[in-house]
Parts: structure tokens; sequence; C-alpha cells
């Protein structure tokens, strides 16, 4: 392994939350609901080493014209800047497509931090998910 990679690798397992043992999110399937919104659970820490591949996978659902996505956040363990730079773009992915992005979260630390950053009443969010999501959902965890 050359000199720089061995140096990074060893920085890296240094950092706290980063060596072995770290919990990444993780993302449940995307379900398309009744009347056409996308429900997105996710889990877990959202930050500087899992927002890549949660952007890529937001990137995907945000593609299409007019996307109505709902992002449940209520899992969430962690989120940092890295985090909000992902939700902020696919905000704007789904706002330039004519969409509708619903974040749902009933942490008081999460909606601090948006309160803090000024993004709470950038993103529309909900303390639970909306009745047709909720109900579909639970309509197809009985089936």
């Amino acid at each position: 392994m050359p000199e720089k990679q061995r140096r990074s690798t060893a920085a890296q397992s240094a950092r706290p939350g980063v060596a072995t043992g770290h919990r990444s999110y993780g993302v449940a399937s995307a379900h398309r609901m009744p009347g056409g919104a996308t429900v997105l659970p996710l889990r877990g820490e959202i930050d500087v080493l899992t927002a890549p591949e949660l952007t890529r996978r937001l990137d995907a659902l945000t593609g299409d014209p007019r996307p109505d996505l709902v992002l449940d956040l209520r899992p969430v363990d962690f989120i940092d800047c890295a985090g909000l730079s992902a939700l902020c773009r696919a905000r704007n992915r789904v706002l330039a497509r004519r969409g509708r992005l619903r974040l749902v979260t009933d942490s008081v630390g999460f909606l601090r931090m948006l309160r803090v950053t000024g993004l709470r009443d950038v993103f529309e969010v909900h303390p639970r998910l909306p009745a047709h999501c909720a109900e579909a959902g639970a309509a197809g965890a009985r089936a």
C-alpha cells in the first residue's frame, strides 16, 4: 500500500465514529403509495461517510418529472452537515422538476438543527407519515 494511502487509512481509523462499529445509514425499499408519493424510510446515521450513497439514491428517486418523495427520518439516529447537504440537494432537484419533498421526523434535535441552520422553513416537515401513506403502509403490512 502506498505511503499516502496508508496514512489516510490510519487517519480515518483514528477518527471517532469511523473505526469498526460505525453505524451506517440504512435504506429500506422505497415504495410508491396510492396517489403517487414515494416513501423512503431511512435509519441509522447519515454523515460524511454515508451521505454519498444516500445522495446517489435520492438522485435516482428525484430524476423524473414531478417527483413526490416522502423521506421518513424518524429512525435516523444522527445527521451531520453532509446529510443536510444531501437533503438540500434532493429538495433542489425536486423543486426544479416541479415536485414535492416531505420530511417525516419527530426528533427535537433534528428540528432544532433545521431551525438553527435556517432550513426549518425550507423543508416541508411532518411529525408522522401523511395519512394516505400511513394507511397504505399498514394495509400492505397486513397483506
